[in-house]
């Protein structure tokens, strides 16, 4: 009995020793906190800004020292906007990205992500976000509070679209961690893909993550339908779907854009090396100016009745301005080469591309603010005027569009998703006898 009892007390003991371990260690109570809200459907669905209210919980760990780097977490309870009755949404195609606004000790914005998971959704339901994260470098003792903010979800299928949701009253903090002086060397305030004072954020974009290990992080951009308008001898107008991703790379970003694939064959064989692309990517917000970035010709030769990819396309952004930066879809130019032949197409955006990436910027010497920064990546230019970025309408790709189109158009090659109409192709054939 006596060493039952001593065994007893010493698990006692024992369990209240870790209770103090895990207390000491315990996340922040998440105050459930809700707040009015905008959502401003995408363009395509037709449907006016919705009107209603977002209940959100932030944790993140109630006590830390200066240097940690905490985690934070944004669970949302109930999203403004439900799932419109027009189409049921399919399994882990939702993906939120979102902002907590960091207050106190330390002033900024913490870019937050979610994986792209959710259960089957189906038309007219509440919408069902997995929770975002987001990681916070401590750099000054002190109350830090955390408040979420506007939020985006990005749905992959039928089609990419944003549906972008804004707070329309001030909302209150949800979260608060107590900074403790850690003795600790930090980096006195750099960010690392957000703004912040006292307090770096990393993984800051919109779709952002973090990256390896050196200090680089990937930023992950959207997908955006893009509308161009074309000089002779490309189209009228086309249509494709871009990507622009960036690494950071030191104070730079190494950009690659990335179009959709292919989806018919090419009617007139290239030889190799006789196609490239390139694009003068657009640099708007806090940063002004244009990108170039550039393909690689094409490694084999295109046959005819095969289907042809635009390459992607890479180059340096070195940002002119310290603030929020916007990357879009400028100007594409294709250049073919053939038997002494130069044809340069340039196609430029029609009316606003949408923006793919918003990275948080810090000034650099000789950055694009104001100019045009210049790709490292190959030879080649961006041909003609890029066009402003900015949020505008996503719009859709009809492939059913596309294939009745090139069964109309003798000559018709497509490039990353968009149909380019080359009046002189059977002129280059006849060169290539």
């Amino acid at each position: 009995m006596t060493t039952q009892r001593r065994m007893s007390a010493a698990g006692v003991a024992l369990m209240l020793g870790g209770a103090g371990i895990l207390l000491a260690a315990h996340p922040a109570h998440a105050a459930e906190v809700s707040y009015r809200t905008e959502c401003i459907p995408p363009a395509i669905s037709g449907l006016p800004p919705v009107q209603g209210t977002t209940k959100v919980a932030i944790t993140a760990p109630a006590e830390a020292k200066v240097g940690d780097e905490v985690e934070v977490v944004w669970k949302t309870v109930e999203a403004a906007s439900k799932n419109p009755d027009i189409i049921d949404l399919e399994k882990d195609t939702v993906k939120p990205t979102g902002t907590v606004k960091v207050g106190g000790a330390a002033s900024g914005d913490l870019r937050m992500e979610g994986p792209r998971q959710n259960p089957p959704i189906p038309k007219n339901s509440p919408m069902v976000l997995p929770d975002m994260k987001g990681k916070l470098k401590l750099e000054k003792a002190g109350e830090i509070t955390l408040t979420p903010d506007a939020y985006n979800i990005n749905v992959s299928k039928p089609m990419s679209t944003d549906t972008k949701c804004t707070p329309k009253e001030t909302v209150a903090v949800a979260a608060t961690i107590k900074v403790t002086e850690g003795g600790g060397t930090t980096s006195g305030g750099t960010t690392s893909g957000g703004t912040t004072s006292g307090g770096t954020t990393s993984g800051g974009t919109t779709g952002g993550t973090t990256g390896g290990g050196g200090g680089e992080t990937d930023f992950p951009g959207n997908e955006v339908s893009v509308n161009f308008e074309c000089k002779s001898p490309g189209p009228a107008s086309i249509t494709s779907k871009v990507t622009i991703n960036a690494k950071k790379n030191g104070g730079s970003y190494d950009l690659i854009v990335k179009t959709a694939k292919g989806v018919m064959n090419s009617p007139a064989p290239l030889p190799a090396n006789a196609l490239k692309p390139s694009m003068a990517v657009t640099v708007g917000g806090a940063d002004k100016g244009s990108v170039t970035v550039t393909g690689p010709a094409n490694k084999d030769p295109l046959e005819q009745g095969k289907p042809v990819d635009l390459p992607d396309m890479t180059g340096t952004y070195k940002p002119g301005a310290t603030g929020e930066s916007t990357l879009s879809p400028g100007t594409l130019t294709i250049d073919v080469s053939l038997g002494g032949q130069q044809i340069n197409i340039p196609c430029q955006v029609k009316g606003t591309a949408a923006v793919s990436l918003e990275l948080d910027t810090t000034a650099q010497q000789g950055g694009a603010a104001g100019g045009s920064a210049s790709g490292s990546a190959g030879g080649g230019s961006a041909g003609g005027a890029a066009s402003g970025g900015g949020l505008a309408e996503t719009g859709a790709t009809n492939d059913g569009g596309l294939r009745a189109l090139g069964l109309v158009a003798g000559t018709v090659i497509l490039l990353g998703g968009a149909v380019f109409t080359f009046t002189p192709w059977r002129r280059l054939r006849g060169g290539l006898r």
